[in-house]
């Protein structure tokens, strides 16, 4: 079994070799660029279990980039930024990435948080449960698609599908902000709040829901989530 591929993009050598040796220590298999077309056409020769991404890029946004990244690769999305805002964080997670490592690092704590969600993701349903079906809907974690019940298929990115998962493993029952922070894992506090009222949002506009009112995914205002569908795997 191969080891863990993790592919990194910063524009300073000095961090892709610190996170390339690191990493290489730790038993992961890495490869380094330094300009984001470099690392586009990268991925399309091999796809990486997770990405690490600098949002400060001499080629591209790196926001926008994270966000397509979310939107077209199965990877885990890992921002290392030197952008400590809060306002930073959240638009990070918002867009779809996974962690948010603030400039400067130890890289002990990037191998951690790499480990934990390597971990996270191998305890995810297995390949033969990758299909749910709901409300007349179906939900496709390999290829990250909703289907309608019309066949009309929407994408949903890696983080928006971590919440998913999560309301679909637990029908009918509360989730609390806790337990999302627990099993999403991330930062706590505000950033981590705002990021999930976003990707629940998000949802509910591809499940067609009515903002005012939803059907599915049901706000418990002070407790937390409750997913009210009857929900079969296969």
């Amino acid at each position: 079994m191969k080891a863990p591929h993790i592919a990194i993009l910063d524009d300073e050598p000095e961090i892709r070799r610190m996170l390339s040796d690191a990493l290489e220590e730790a038993g992961f298999r890495t490869t380094a660029y330094a300009r984001a077309g470099e690392f586009e056409v990268g991925l399309k020769r091999s796809a990486p279990d997770v990405c690490l991404v600098d949002l400060g890029l001499p080629d591209r946004d790196g926001l926008a980039l994270v966000h397509r990244l979310a939107l077209e690769s199965g990877a885990a999305i890992i921002i290392i930024s030197g952008r400590a805002q809060v306002q930073d964080r959240v638009t990070g997670l918002e867009l779809g990435a996974d962690d948010y490592i603030i400039k400067p690092f130890d890289p002990a704590e990037v191998v951690a948080r790499i480990r934990a969600r390597l971990r996270k993701g191998r305890t995810e349903a297995a390949p033969s449960l990758q299909r749910a079906r709901f409300a007349d809907w179906v939900a496709e974690f390999d290829r990250y698609v909703l289907i309608a019940p019309d066949g009309t298929e929407t994408p949903f990115s890696h983080a928006e599908g971590e919440v998913l998962r999560l309301f679909l493993d637990s029908p009918k029952r509360l989730i609390s902000r806790a337990q999302m922070q627990e099993a999403l894992g991330g930062g706590a506090g505000e950033s981590f709040d705002r990021a999930m009222d976003v990707r629940i949002s998000r949802l509910r506009t591809k499940l067609g829901e009515d903002p005012k009112n939803p059907r599915l995914i049901k706000t418990i205002y002070g407790a937390g989530y409750i997913f009210l569908g009857d929900v079969s795997w296969n």
